[in-house]
């Protein structure tokens, strides 16, 4: 089993002919799209949407020479190769901006749009892709204003979020007098030494001194652009255009908010426990929020972490456990930390292939183990994906997260129950824990971070220090008397992506942690009666609205009750840390 993913089944390397033919092929298309677009007015409505949709199905096919850059990126910062190759795909797609726009202008001014693609066999699938554009026909801008935009964004929003990744990547962290990397010694956290826990966190707090002015500037470089784009595209707010590309709705939003509002509380009573538990007396340390309790001497090697999800999952369902055995066999994953490798996990689909890449920092932790689990619940959700339309194969944020935290739940729950010791039962609820408050105060905290951000960029430039006071504000909010105040985390808009990419990327996973701890808690009343529900509705969630998603489980996104059913899963789980730690 390899140890780190093989890609050379989508190109095997930016030499292969394969690779310049589809670069090729994209330039092709933008030039037919580009004509297409000029001969519109004179086109028959019904061949204009088949032919606008055969290009954007052509488009879609070729997604697969930015996503190569991408990952060979993710594993060598430090190599210019992938840069400069992005940069080149980037360039050639930047000219399908401004005959999109006009093809999408012109889709929406068709007063019977709706009832052709109706009647039409091949427009039929793709009824909701076309709603949607008719949706966000107000927001668009002239075609030429969205060609200058797209080619500004390559030396603007997009190239100041690879300064950030850059710098992240490549920043030195001295750390008891050797060197290493953000990546490595953020994996510290997890370790059952507390002094090495302590040392760490001081060594990453050092790091970012070097770097944290230039990723200031790449953080307000890229809040005043999507500030300006909203006000040029005519939405209320940066939120509100999250919102609206989301398809979920602000009142399901507002319900989720006041639930987690509500159950705060309770987390800080966690917090508050796993801090006496440990000895410290005024809240948690920020040093010590991953402190492993309880005694698991379980060290996972890739293959340990095979043969157990593989178990765990085998109880689920087994086109899940088929897909897992598939991932490890055949080089899916990119497994440890190394120089130049950025830091966190993600997973990549490769449609082409009915495959995805998964790159991790994978450190032989249990948590670790459930990371794996959780991204590969993303390449489930891209199989289960699988007999839509080319253009029906993407899904909003929100529920980008459910796949993924519904495997967690699967192997977390799994291991709870068949834990005999109560030691062994304490370390994996309070890994779980772990995880949960992570989106709940967490998650908040950065929410709450990005709208102060917001609030503020229209009309001043904040500094590090400046966003430090910000972040630190933030987590007292959401932390409350959880955590040590004179401990917290400044640094943390540094060393998350998250804000460098998509506006508000931190409610979805509160979202999706939620959603899916709702979802497995109906699992484990219907038992497998709910499996084949629970993929159509993975299904569902590229072409239906969040909340039409939900409706097929049964589920009404805008009741404060659905969140508050999902977070009571969470307060019982807490009640039995706290009777652990107090015997």
């Amino acid at each position: 089993m390899n140890d780190v993913w093989d890609l050379n089944p989508i190109y095997t390397g930016f030499d292969d002919p394969s690779y310049e033919a589809d670069l090729q092929a994209l330039k092709q298309v933008v030039a037919e799209y580009t004509a297409f677009a000029a001969e519109l007015p004179h086109m028959e409505p019904l061949e204009g949407l088949r032919r606008g949709t055969e290009l954007q199905e052509k488009l879609s096919a070729l997604s697969t020479l930015a996503i190569y850059a991408n990952l060979r990126s993710a594993t060598d910062a430090k190599d210019p190769t992938p840069g400069s190759y992005m940069g080149q795909v980037m360039a050639i797609r930047s000219g399908i901006a401004a005959p999109a726009a006009t093809y999408n202008q012109w889709v929406v001014s068709l007063p019977n749009l709706m009832e052709l693609v109706r009647k039409d066999e091949k427009l039929r699938d793709y009824e909701y892709l076309f709603q949607t554009k008719l949706s966000f026909a107000k927001h668009q801008l002239s075609s030429e204003a969205e060609a200058v935009n797209a080619k500004l964004s390559m030396s603007g929003g997009s190239a100041w979020a690879k300064l950030q990744g850059y710098l992240t990547s490549t920043v030195p962290v001295t750390y008891r007098g050797t060197v290493t990397n953000l990546s490595s010694i953020r994996n510290l956290a997890y370790d059952p030494d507390p002094q090495v826990r302590k040392d760490a966190y001081e060594a990453e707090l050092a790091c970012y001194e070097a770097i944290k002015e230039p990723v200031a500037h790449a953080l307000n470089a890229i809040k005043l652009e999507t500030i300006s784009d909203c006000q040029l595209r005519g939405y209320e707010s940066p939120l509100m255009r999250t919102l609206k590309h989301s398809e979920i709705q602000k009142e399901t939003l507002d319900a989720m908010l006041s639930a987690m509002d509500e159950y705060s509380p309770k987390f800080w009573q966690y917090l508050k426990a796993k801090a006496k538990a440990l000895g410290h007396e005024n809240g948690l340390p920020w040093y010590d929020l991953f402190a492993p309790m309880g005694k698991t001497s379980s060290v996972f090697t890739a293959e340990d972490a095979r043969d157990y999800l593989v178990k765990q999952f085998s109880t689920f369902d087994s086109q899940l456990t088929d897909m897992v055995k598939r991932a490890f066999d055949e080089a899916w994953i990119d497994f440890y930390p190394r120089d130049g490798k950025r830091g966190g996990a993600f997973c990549s689909g490769i449609r082409k292939l009915n495959q995805s890449r998964i790159l991790t920092n994978f450190d032989g932790m249990f948590t670790d183990v459930v990371t794996l689990a959780h991204e590969l619940g993303h390449a489930f959700h891209n199989e289960c994906l699988e007999g839509h339309r080319p253009l029906n194969m993407g899904y909003s944020m929100p529920v980008a997260e459910t796949a993924s935290t519904f495997n967690e739940c699967v192997v977390m729950n799994a291991a709870i129950r068949s834990a005999t010791d109560k030691e062994e039962q304490l370390a994996l609820i309070e890994s779980q824990l772990q995880d949960a408050t992570q989106i709940i105060c967490d998650i908040y905290s950065r929410f709450r971070f990005e709208a102060m951000v917001f609030e503020n960029r229209s009309s001043k430039f904040m500094n590090a220090d400046t966003l430090c006071e910000y972040m630190l504000r933030a987590q007292k909010e959401s932390y409350g008397d959880g955590l040590d105040h004179s401990c917290l985390h400044p640094y943390m808009w540094i060393c998350k992506s998250h804000y460098y990419g998509p506006t508000f990327y931190n409610f979805p996973y509160a979202f999706g942690g939620l959603f899916a701890r709702g979802l497995y808690a109906r699992y484990e009343q219907e038992g497998a009666a709910f499996v084949p529900k629970y993929k159509e509705l993975l299904h569902t969630t590229s072409v239906a609205s969040a909340e039409d998603t939900a409706k097929v489980a049964g589920i009404d996104l805008t009741d404060k009750n659905f969140w508050r059913g999902a977070l009571q899963t969470i307060a019982d789980q807490i009640d039995r840390f706290c009777q652990l730690v107090e015997s």
